[in-house]
Formats: C-alpha cells, sequence, structure tokens
C-alpha cells in the first residue's frame, strides 16, 4: 500500500480521455495513492493529452512545466494522444520523466506501482496501428452530474485532411456488446438512469467485429436493459445517419438530440477535408430526421478557415447552418496538424479572415441559441435533474437543453414534467408541474 503517496491528474480534450483518466485514477487509488488536485503539491502528476490543435499542445506542455514547479522531485507521467504521436520531441523535455502513449496507457499503473523496484524506460509508446482489438478498461464511471459515459469505440479509419487522431487512436476497434452492457447493467446498479455513448468515430461501431453487429443493434440491445430511461449519442458523422439510423429514435427512451461532427457547409471544403458526404446528404439526413423525430435537436462542430476556403465557401457554411438551425454550435479555427494532408496544402486562411469567420458564426450560434429555446415556451418537457444549487435545481430536458427550476420537491436523479416559462441567458427556465 502506498497510503503516503500522492497523485494529481490533468486530463485535456474529450470525454474518451476523460473516462480512460477515471480508470487508472481509481485504480491508483484502490492501491493506496491519494489522489489531490493538480494545483496542489503532489508525488506523482499525470498528464493525459490532446493533440487535435496546436492550442492543446500548447497547454499540454505549459502543465507539465508547472507540475514541476510544483513538486520538482515530483515524478510527472505524460500520456494520451500528443504522447503517442509526438513522443521523441517530448523526450527531450526536461520536466517529463515518462511518456506513455495510448497503446500502453494501461501500463500507467503497472509503471507506477514497480519505480521503486526498478529502473523504468522512460517510453512506453508501440506503434498504435498494431492494435487490432479493442482494449478493456478496468471499470470506472465518468460521471457527469447523473449521467454516465459509455466508451463502446476506439480509433478512426477515415483519415481526414485534417486531423492527426487516427495517428493517435489508431484504426477503429469496437468493444463487444456483452461488454459495453455489462458495464450499463452495473451503472444501473450504482443508480444512473442517462447512458452516453463515447468514442472516437462511434458510427463505425461493429464494422471489424467478427460477428455482424451495427451501432443500431448495440442501441436496441441497450434500450432493453432494465433501469435505463435515457440513451444518448456522441458524436455522429451525418453520412452514418441511415434511415436504420432515424428508426431508433421511435424508442423513447433515445432521446431526441444529436451532436453533429459537420466541420463544413460547402462541397468544396467538405472534399478537401476527404469528409465522405456533402451538402446535399447533411440537409437531406438532418431534416428528415427532425421531420420524424418530435422536438429533435441538433448541436454540432464546425471548422472555419480550412486552406482554400473562401469568402464564398464560408457563406454556404453560414447559410445552411443558418437553414437547418442548431441548438448550439462548437465553431473551431483551423490550425496546421504535423504530417496530416491539409499541412502541405496552398491558400492558407488569413489568421484575420479566421477569427472574422469564427465570430459570424458566433454571432449566428448567439441567434440560433435562443431561437430554438423560445420555441419551447409554454410547452412541456422531461427533465432530469442534475444539481440543486440555492434555491434553484438544474438538469438537461431530452434534447440537452439545460433548465432551470425551483427546486421545492425535487430529487437529484428523477425525471420531472416541466412546464417552460422564459429563456434566461442561454437556459429554458420552468416549474415542475404538480
Amino acid at each position: 500500500m502506498n497510503l503516503n503517496k500522492t497523485v494529481a491528474f490533468y486530463t485535456l480534450g474529450c470525454k474518451v480521455n476523460q473516462y480512460e483518466t477515471e480508470s487508472i485514477k481509481n485504480q491508483l487509488i484502490n492501491l493506496g495513492y491519494k489522489n489531490v488536485d493538480f494545483e496542489n503539491k503532489s508525488d506523482i502528476y499525470i498528464i493525459n493529452s490532446c493533440t487535435v490543435t496546436s492550442v492543446a499542445d500548447k497547454k499540454t506542455r505549459n502543465m507539465m512545466r508547472r507540475a514541476k514547479k510544483m513538486n520538482p522531485f515530483a515524478i510527472v507521467i505524460l500520456t494520451g494522444c500528443y504522447a503517442q504521436t509526438n513522443s521523441k520531441e517530448l523526450m527531450e523535455i526536461e520536466e517529463i520523466d515518462y511518456v506513455v502513449g495510448n497503446v500502453d496507457k494501461q501500463s500507467i499503473v503497472k509503471l507506477i506501482k514497480e519505480l521503486d523496484e526498478k529502473k523504468q524506460e522512460k517510453l512506453l509508446n508501440h506503434n498504435i496501428f498494431e492494435s487490432k482489438v479493442y482494449e478493456e478498461y478496468e471499470f470506472a464511471t465518468l460521471r457527469e452530474m447523473t449521467r454516465a459515459y459509455v466508451k463502446i469505440q476506439d480509433g478512426c479509419n477515415s483519415f481526414c485532411s485534417y486531423c492527426k487522431i487516427p495517428f493517435a487512436r489508431g484504426r477503429s476497434r469496437s468493444r463487444e456488446l456483452k461488454n459495453v452492457l455489462e458495464e450499463i447493467k452495473k451503472l444501473v446498479v450504482e443508480g444512473f438512469k442517462e447512458v452516453i455513448f463515447i468514442g472516437i468515430n462511434i458510427g463505425s461501431y461493429g464494422e471489424d467485429l467478427k460477428e455482424t453487429i451495427t451501432f443500431e443493434d448495440l442501441v436496441n440491445a441497450t434500450v432493453q436493459v432494465e433501469g435505463i430511461e435515457r440513451v444518448r449519442f456522441g458524436s455522429v458523422y451525418p453520412d452514418k445517419i441511415s434511415d436504420e439510423f432515424i428508426s431508433l429514435f421511435k424508442n423513447e427512451k433515445v432521446v431526441p438530440h444529436i451532436h453533429i461532427s459537420l466541420q463544413s457547409c460547402d462541397d468544396t471544403v467538405l472534399k478537401m477535408m476527404k469528409r465522405n458526404y456533402g451538402t446535399k446528404l447533411i440537409e437531406e439526413r438532418l431534416f428528415k430526421l427532425r421531420e420524424r423525430v418530435p422536438n429533435l435537436e441538433f448541436t454540432a462542430d464546425v471548422i472555419v478557415g480550412f486552406p482554400g476556403e473562401t469568402t464564398d465557401m464560408h457563406e454556404n457554411t453560414y447559410n445552411l447552418i443558418k437553414k437547418i438551425g442548431f441548438s448550439d454550435l462548437h465553431v473551431f479555427q483551423y490550425s496546421d496538424r504535423e504530417n496530416t494532408v491539409a499541412e502541405k496544402l496552398p491558400n492558407k486562411v488569413d489568421v484575420k479572415d479566421k477569427k472574422e469567420r469564427a465570430e459570424e458564426l458566433q454571432k449566428l450560434r448567439e441567434d440560433m441559441v435562443r431561437l430554438r429555446r423560445e420555441k419551447y415556451i409554454d410547452k412541456n418537457l422531461k427533465v432530469l435533474v442534475e444539481e440543486i444549487k440555492e434555491d434553484y435545481a438544474f438538469g438537461h430536458t431530452e434534447n440537452y437543453i439545460k433548465i432551470k427550476m425551483n427546486r421545492e420537491n425535487v430529487v437529484v436523479g428523477n425525471i420531472y414534467e416541466v412546464l417552460l416559462k422564459k429563456v434566461e441567458k442561454e437556459l429554458l427556465v420552468g416549474e415542475k408541474k404538480k
């Protein structure tokens, strides 16, 4: 037991990284390590990195240096996507003691256990493309209020021209259905009513498994689990929204909300990005979904300033996003990622133009947020209560709009029907039906 040893974690990036951090943290706590806040002095610091943007890389380097400043004698371990793709250059940074790539992430606990026993290799980073099957993580719930995330898949086969993630995560590997369902059943016992499927490209779930199974099969099996009241998805590509996918929403447990990995709404840009769909498919699929599914809401990611993107191309993206209408939008300014196809493309967009385009979409986002919420005033929606602060309870509707309501006779973790009265900033304010 290591009752006097402390460990601190800092996780950048997606829910998949957070899910994996949670597993490592729980294993170390079970070994007797005490988890402390990253801003505190600790014996060990573990930074789980992201490399989607250059900003994420910079933040990772800053956190490593901050760790050593807080305790010059601490052991600093860098893992995650940046560690996988840039291990050699990271090994040159003196503040890092160990670099552990994604493929070896599960070895961190073993590495720490053996630190006092023998000298460890400073670099653990095998070829990610040699990973052919999904590797299970020791069960540890990633909680967000009353919802729980369930990782169903890792890796991506798309190789979009701007993206480093396949080099950080490898090819798509799906988790066995029985293991996913086993985790969900454990979550029900712990009291969770809502599960959210996460992965690097969840729409490709099942494509690599020996048995014939699809993402739709997984969802249909999940809604049969007694005690689960809501099933939500992480990010989905537009070309994965088949008629079979749309039919999932006939089950009332499948919530009417989808996060779309959109990236652009211009055909030329989408082609340069090596996305496998065009604007005609985006419009047809999303409007068909909205037509078939009552109260459906979309959120999405979009990139502005991709190399070669003209003002007209940007306007095409702006106009289609406005036409569809999103309840939220995450806007990213394009940045070159090393060793990607897009890095070598000509006609880079000026920094000033990228900033202006991002600001235009942010303004559109604010308008859409207000409009998509106003349509629910004087309507009833079901709300899963997630927290109580002072005089109010907060939660999300099925279609992922945040709600503020009076806390009287309200219990965290329960679902209530709420009459919605007004919009307050980006919240809908309502009262529980008696």
